[in-house]
């Protein structure tokens, strides 16, 4: 069936210009989207609830301004001889946001494409609970009767095939020939829910499970709020390392700017949400529910929650909701049951065309995974899921994937799609990491500050001899990457901290069994110095295709001491021994539970003691 086509391309511009710090303004320019011409006398009318809040022309050359209270607004514009157009802004204070509206005429051609048909269910007040059961099995290909699912009607896996990507450690490089290291942060934490897991079972967690960087990073460390401008504050230190005190570590912190709640743009969210057969235990889908409702508690009024569920097929089960209507949101939620083989690529399709219909200008869009990840119809592999999410990050919709459940969890390709939507990953292992996610942290979770976030590190081979990054093996990039601004890295969401190690070896130090010959062509001069190395970040803000440079020096000597490298090193010496790492040296349990304990300073939520238990734990079961 052939239908009409609308193109309204709509270009936010990155730039904010300070207005009243009272009033944002809102302007733009409505042009014709075949040859950019201006589009003059077009009636530009705002709504905000859908009541009418102002109205104005564009001149002659196209341009209007219309000065508003901050807030969320609908724009419908009007120009004769053009398809009407609705779009949804939100408007900043003191700030003006900046609109291309590029309209064009409707064309109906008799070759024209054909969309791609999905299959859609919307709730709505008037639907009872019996109705809403026999609609979505229809959307989700299911036959009605067999809606209801018990659970004998899963036939629970008595193998295990959980998938995790092999995970070769860093090793040490030589300062004079290699002195430029480069990653890519992360701000994951995926991985220490799911050691958690292992070992709360008394398991050893699989060596390709332990992400040693994710570990660390899932602990919030004492650095100092951001004050030259830029969206994250950098820190260094420096100290003598635990478990080879020939060496020294290097900690590199970032700290993301803490945002106040009302400063907080209102978000668009999609929740996609696996209700194939495999999610059916106790700890999957059951539990999922709970996160979500959880979340759905913490949303404001100007936030919308649309829900798209898949299994056999992918159906949209609750349509942009704002979240004054909780009670909506979590009935939709609770009537999910599990049931059928899993589409994730369908779903993964429809979720980001559900978010880009709903899209907020100016505000946070964001589609939310809650899977196994073990998707098995369609576009179901790794390489196919990931282009199709790189595709679709373009469209200014970010991406944060949700873990749950065990024996077919597959966490390498969730950890892979995560970084291929400018997203973050986490695991859900119990109700209290769901409240931890989207609670203490919804914010850093949700709202994206910096994107693109690279870190390079420059050793000076007159004090260094080698190096080694701990973690990150997954995040490493090409010295070229680093001013390549094409080249994705990851994002930083407001509060999050970030923190990498280094172990260096100094200058005279015994080499390590990595070490290469001189070279034989090629003379390197050493520079007189006392700086031990310069540390250069490359972030954009959100909208900008443009990156910004912070660039920071450590001298050598040790630095002030902290909690903070403490209390990391103690995560990272622990992580090493769950990996078997062949650089863990000295390291044991007692000694990072020793410097855990020393290192814990003020443990508001419990995180760090949770940790000490861990600690205690695996030296019970590694013994």
């Amino acid at each position: 069936m052939k239908k009409l086509i609308t193109i309204a391309w709509i270009v936010i511009l990155s730039s904010f210009t300070t207005v009243s710090p009272d009033m944002g303004t809102l302007v733009g320019i409505v042009t014709n989207y075949n040859d950019k011409t201006p589009i003059g006398k077009a009636k530009i009318s705002v709504y905000q609830q859908n009541n009418f809040v102002a109205e104005t022309a564009s001149k002659a050359n196209g341009q209007f301004q219309i000065s508003l209270k901050a807030g969320t607004y609908s724009v419908e514009v009007k120009a004769k001889g053009y398809q009407d157009h609705k779009i949804t802004v939100y408007i900043h204070s003191g700030k003006e946001t900046k609109l291309e509206l590029n309209l064009s005429k409707s064309v109906l051609k008799k070759d024209e494409v054909e969309f791609e048909e999905e299959v859609f269910y919307s709730i709505d007040a008037e639907v009872t609970p019996t109705k809403m059961r026999e609609h979505y099995t229809m959307a989700i290909g299911m036959p009605t009767a067999n809606y209801t699912m018990q659970t004998h009607d899963y036939i629970p896996i008595d193998y295990n095939t959980e998938e995790y990507s092999p995970i070769s450690e860093n090793i040490f490089k030589d300062a004079l020939a290699n002195p430029l290291s480069t990653f890519s942060v992360d701000v994951d934490k995926a991985s220490y829910a799911n050691v958690r897991r292992f070992l709360t079972q008394s398991q050893k967690p699989y060596s390709d499970a332990v992400r040693i960087e994710e570990l660390i990073n899932y602990f919030d460390y004492n650095y100092p709020q951001p004050t030259d401008g830029h969206p994250f504050s950098v820190t260094l230190e420096t100290d003598k390392c635990p478990w080879n005190e020939q060496n020294q570590l290097v900690l590199i912190g970032l700290k993301g700017e803490n945002v106040n709640e009302e400063q907080i743009p209102p978000n668009n969210l999609v929740f996609l949400i696996d209700v194939s057969g495999s999610m059916n235990p106790a700890n999957r889908l059951p539990l999922l529910k709970q996160a979500f409702k959880y979340l759905v508690d913490q949303l404001r009024p100007q936030d919308r929650v649309a829900i798209v569920v898949y299994a056999g097929a992918a159906g949209l089960v609750l349509e942009s909701t704002t979240g004054a209507e909780k009670a909506k949101i979590t009935s939709a939620i609770d009537m999910l049951q599990a049931g059928g083989s899993t589409a994730g690529g369908a779903g993964i399709k429809l979720a980001y065309k559900i978010a880009q219909q709903n899209y907020i200008h100016g505000g946070n869009n964001r589609v939310i995974i809650g899977t196994d990840g073990d998707f098995n119809v369609g576009v179901s592999s790794t390489s196919e899921l990931k282009k199709l999410i790189e595709q679709k990050r373009e469209s200014g919709v970010y991406l944060t994937i949700l873990g749950f459940g065990m024996g077919n969890y597959k966490d390498g390709r969730m950890k892979e799609l995560s970084m291929a939507g400018n997203g973050n990953y986490a695991y859900i292992d119990n109700i209290m990491e769901a409240k931890k996610v989207f609670g203490t942290e919804l914010w850093g979770t949700l709202y994206t500050i910096a994107n693109d976030v690279k870190i390079q590190v420059e050793f000076n081979p007159a004090k260094v001899k080698e190096y080694r990054l701990i973690g990150y093996e997954k995040r490493m990039l090409n010295s070229e990457d680093f001013n390549d601004d094409k080249k994705d890295a990851g994002d930083i969401g407001c509060g999050h901290t970030v923190t990498a190690l280094y172990e260096i070896v100094p200058a005279g130090g015994s080499d390590s069994n990595t070490s290469i010959d001189p070279l034989k062509y090629t003379k390197q001069t050493l520079t007189s110095s006392n700086e031990l190395l310069t540390v250069k970040l490359r972030y954009k803000n959100p909208g900008d295709s443009t990156s910004q440079l912070i660039t920071q020096v450590l001298k050598e000597g040790k630095t002030k001491s902290t909690s903070n490298l403490q209390f990391a090193s103690s995560v990272a010496e622990f992580g090493m021994l769950l990996r078997e790492s062949e650089f863990k040296g000295t390291s044991s349990f007692a000694n990072a539970l020793a410097r855990a304990k020393e290192a814990k300073g003020n443990d508001e939520f419990g995180y760090k003691n949770d940790f000490i238990k861990m600690v205690e734990m695996a030296e019970m079961i590694y013994r």
